[in-house]
């Protein structure tokens, strides 16, 4: 197992397939993008299956989630879904997407044995998603939506971050459309994970605010905590039921001890939280010949040291050298 020296156990692998993207959202890189990583650097599709496979067949993985950068763009993805598909037990297999490119891949992923997508959705008004994004792409994000519903990708989750001064009065027109629609909405506090390293408390959308807005035009009800485990989402149930609407309060109500997450970055590096600032290299091993003993032992001991929270709250908090494009949600 992947445990950790405080009774955590990782059986949810969150593997990043590229640190590319064809949005320049404000919350996590500037307006000229970045420098991406060289390719070789990136792993192969046969090395993301070893790995994967590793984490399924030796080490307990349940849950493999594919994300980026933007994961659409990586051009192997079908068959790497279709690889993890292939493996025993069968991990359940999402992707967590801006959309963009949906509507022309959802066929063939879900073919492929996509279960799921989580698809990033922060606005409904074009110029804002103009603002936000940097580029004018809301109508694809849109018919992205409907395409995965229209394949029975369900439930299909959409991701929001709301930023002060920008899109902080659409939580309720977000939450309506999701429920027109029949998406499940997750609104998520801005973290500290933007390259430009510019993210302020005091600006961020607090999950007390978010819930306030939607108490405006909805009533609320929390749901039984017991059947959040290590769920990130706090959910409420909406009206009468059965719909809901999560929020992922990462600052503010911090659920790092029932943590089940592990993450392989698109450069074979593993993390064991999203606000680590020291990395296991698993790509170097991997091409000097390592076995899958050896890999699973490396995967182990990088696991075991993870920390017993994040430490945004701590004085001391310094902000991970990655941005989140780098890491993979």
């Amino acid at each position: 197992m992947l445990a950790d020296s405080f009774g955590r156990v990782a059986t949810d692998l969150r593997v990043s397939l590229t640190d590319r993207c064809n949005l320049r959202c404000a919350y996590c890189m500037p307006p000229e993008g970045l420098d991406w990583l060289p390719s070789p650097e990136i792993l192969t599709d046969d090395e993301v299956i070893r790995l994967v496979r590793v984490g399924v067949e030796r080490l307990g993985i349940r849950e493999v989630r594919f994300t980026g950068g933007e994961p659409l763009l990586r051009r192997g993805l079908a068959e790497i879904v279709r690889r993890t598909a292939e493996l025993r037990p069968r991990p359940e297999i999402s992707l967590t997407t801006n959309g963009i490119g949906l509507t022309r891949t959802v066929a063939t992923l879900r073919e492929a044995g996509l279960d799921r997508v989580n698809v990033s959705l922060d606005t409904l008004r074009p110029e804002v998603f103009r603002k936000l994004a940097r580029r004018d792409r809301l109508p694809d994000v849109l018919d992205g939506l409907a395409a995965a519903a229209a394949a029975g990708l369900t439930p299909v989750k959409v991701n929001a971050v709301l930023m002060r001064g920008l899109n902080d009065d659409e939580a309720v027109p977000l939450l309506r459309f999701c429920l027109d629609n029949g998406y499940e909405l997750r609104f998520i506090e801005q973290m500290p994970l933007d390259a430009q390293h510019g993210w302020k408390r005091a600006e961020m959308v607090t999950a007390e605010e978010i819930l306030a807005a939607l108490r405006a035009g909805f009533t609320l009800t929390p749901d039984d905590p017991r059947q959040r485990g290590s769920a990130p989402a706090e959910a409420f149930i909406v009206g009468g039921g059965p719909a809901r609407v999560g929020v992922i309060a990462s600052v503010t109500r911090p659920f790092c001890g029932s943590c089940d997450r592990v993450r392989l970055t698109a450069d074979g590096q593993v993390r064991n939280c999203l606000f680590a600032r020291t990395e296991s290299d698993l790509r170097e091993p991997l091409r000097a010949g390592a076995d899958d003993d050896d890999l699973a032992k490396r995967w182990v001991a990088a696991v075991a040291g993870k920390l017993p929270g994040h430490g945004i709250n701590d004085p001391s908090f310094l902000q991970p050298d990655r941005p989140m494009s780098a890491i993979g949600g």
